[in-house]
């Protein structure tokens, strides 16, 4: 069982061991089933996503071994009114990064102001030079965003990162909630949540309405998601989404510039492609204007996007934005683009390239987590509460030989939720994804998102990267 009187927020217990409203319809249906049938329907479901084939990569791995990534099957459960609240936030936050990538490409008005300054430009390889003075097509630079967000009290949400670049995980929201709804019909109808299947839909429809300006009406745009190939640790998603839509999984191998457009390769011959939602990183799109020795991208195809001929979404040079030293800004940019304070709260944030912050930093190494200003996955960064000694005087020698690398952050108290074991229920933490798309047409929200979840008892590290797991995220229907 969660333990009740935790230091944690745990969402489906209040401190005195009774039920959150939340939990309450779930909880009831958990306590009356059969705990020798929730185990073998807890097996079939990692059978299911063997069968389906949802694995990853691990970089650096030297066995190369695919990966089952861990669901656990107790749900987590968010009221309608915490949804609101969040989505409220959220869509403040995606505005005004999109506001706050056109105006770096043009204008740079929140720098000549002072609320950014301009060495966070500086060498920042994020920024693409490239873009400057460049608008997509409907203005829009981040067509997929997620935002990572944890949960340390009743009300207490903040904004970990922000994914601007190509988020991932979609697809095992998708599947979590398939392989929840096979397994358990019945609690759907006891529980109001709100569904999420329609999620490639509306991502098609998104990515639709930012067709470029060489598509001239007609027939719908086309559409096809560029992938790296079988070798990327996403592979699987992107093959699913480009499924779910009905749109083309394309290589660059697969694609040629042809008559100012990108073209791909079919049966019939080559035919062009309107919007193109790419999985492949900006270094790698196409080798005559970022890296020549790529073979994953299009030559040409950067020239093609600027003068109209293809959307690449989500737009080159959108890192800048989720670089997790521009991160430590957001607040001032939120407040900048949209004139309101911002809705979702940052974590704290030491930048290491200020002398002040690093001089807290290195005396506080024990009690921080380090980040790599680039990294992600998890890797890189170092959680001082749960390493040694050694671990800690090794990473404060990285850290003084480049202290513009890092930022710092402190160890929250994340938010517990219910996971399956053999012993029954217990707390561990999670983050929260939501899947955020932006359009001319507007910004929606899928009602949700990914929930990551530390299956070992006391980690913060949630990256399936590094052992964690994921679980079907529920948003009750008013």
């Amino acid at each position: 069982m969660a333990t009740a009187g935790s230091k944690n927020f745990d969402e489906m217990l209040n401190a005195d061991g009774s039920v959150r409203p939340a939990y309450e319809e779930f909880r009831q249906w958990f306590d009356g089933q059969d705990t020798t049938w929730l185990r073998r329907q807890d097996a079939e479901a990692e059978r299911f996503f063997r069968r389906i084939g949802i694995t990853f990569n691990v970089y650096g791995d030297d066995a190369g071994e695919e990966r089952l990534i861990p669901f656990d099957m107790i749900p987590r459960i968010i009221t309608a009114r915490e949804w609101r609240k969040l989505t409220r936030g959220i869509e403040q936050r995606v505005r005004a990064i999109n506001a706050f990538l056109q105006d770096l490409y043009h204008r740079q008005e929140i720098i000549r102001s002072g609320r950014l300054p301009i060495e966070a430009l500086r060498n920042n390889e994020a920024f693409l030079s490239q873009m400057i003075g460049f608008t997509p097509p409907g203005g829009v630079y981040t067509h997929i965003v997620g935002i990572d967000l944890v949960r340390t009290g009743p009300d207490d949400f903040m904004v970990l990162e922000d994914n601007a670049r190509t988020p991932s995980g979609v697809s095992y929201m998708l599947e979590n909630r398939e392989t929840m709804m096979a397994m358990f019909p019945e609690l759907f109808t006891k529980v109001p949540v709100r569904p999420v299947s329609d999620y490639p839909r509306r991502l098609a429809r998104s990515l639709r309405a930012c067709a470029p300006a060489a598509y001239k009406g007609g027939k719908r745009p086309v559409v096809a998601v560029l992938t790296p190939g079988i070798y990327n640790s996403a592979y699987f998603e992107h093959a699913f989404l480009a499924d779910q839509m009905g749109a083309e999984l394309v290589e660059g191998s697969d694609l040629r510039v042809m008559d100012g457009r990108v073209c791909m390769r079919t049966t019939t011959g080559y035919k062009a492609i309107d919007v193109i939602y790419r999985r492949v990183d900006d270094d790698y799109l196409d080798p005559l204007t970022f890296n020549p020795n790529s073979v994953l991208g299009v030559a040409g195809i950067f020239d093609v996007y600027r003068s109209g001929g293809v959307t690449i979404a989500n737009a080159p040079g959108t890192g800048i934005a989720d670089d997790k030293a521009i991160y430590s800004y957001m607040p001032e940019i939120v407040e900048f683009y949209t004139g309101e304070k911002p809705i979702l709260q940052n974590v704290p944030t030491w930048r290491c390239s200020e002398a002040d912050s690093l001089g807290y930093v290195l005396d506080n190494l024990a009690d921080l987590v380090v980040k790599e200003v680039h990294g992600s996955g998890g890797y890189g960064m170092l959680i001082g509460p749960t390493s040694s000694k050694k671990e800690i005087a090794e990473f404060e020698q990285k850290l003084r030989a480049k202290p513009g690398n890092y930022i710092a952050q402190p160890t929250l108290s994340l938010s517990t939720v219910p996971i399956f074991t053999k012993e029954g229920l217990a707390p561990r933490h999670v983050d929260l994804r939501p899947f955020v798309l932006v359009s001319p047409d507007g910004i929606d929200i899928t009602p949700g998102g990914l929930t990551r979840v530390a299956l070992k008892k006391g980690s913060l590290v949630v990256n399936s990267s590094q052992g964690g797991g994921t679980k079907d995220s529920w948003v009750l229907d008013e």
